[in-house]
């Protein structure tokens, strides 16, 4: 599938906004996965005076990923992206400790499952040069977050 970012702006795919943004780019999206990328900026959110970001922030830039995925398939097909929850995590390991300023990231996720009550698992990685975070991740992708939130859960 051919991602076109004239067409879909990855800040159009995306619930935040501003410097909750994290990821700079989409690379790629298919039916079942997505890949983006970033620098590792000094002047960011989450950067700290040493000139690098915590590697715990890489779980945000993940479910970032995941965002970006399920928001450009809503955007497919016509609909208003749909802002997810990120449930939690069956495992995070990490290879480093921070992310140095002016690295590049490659961010991938892919649905590896999908239940009928809207929660997904997508296997997540983090890649440098090589490998520096993996995750599996829980989220909630419902078609409307208000009821959930006013604990309106439906099965």
């Amino acid at each position: 599938m051919n991602y076109d970012p004239r067409r879909f702006p990855l800040a159009s795919l995306l619930p935040q906004s501003g410097d909750m943004l994290l990821l700079d780019r989409l690379l790629e999206v298919t039916d079942e996965a997505a890949t983006a990328a970033l620098t590792v900026r000094d002047d960011h959110l989450f950067s700290l005076p040493g000139g690098s970001v915590p590697a715990w922030v890489g779980l945000e830039y993940m479910a970032q990923a995941v965002a970006a995925w399920s928001g450009y398939h809503c955007r497919r097909r016509g609909e208003p992206i749909r802002p997810g929850l990120l449930l939690g995590s069956r495992r995070f390991d990490l290879e480093t400790a921070e992310f140095a300023c002016g690295s590049t990231l490659t961010v991938r996720g892919e649905r590896v499952f999908e239940a009928a009550n809207d929660m997904c698992v997508f296997d997540c990685v983090i890649e440098d040069s090589r490998p520096v975070a993996r995750a599996r991740l829980n989220v909630l992708l419902p078609p409307d977050l208000k009821p959930f939130l006013r604990g309106e859960m439906t099965s």
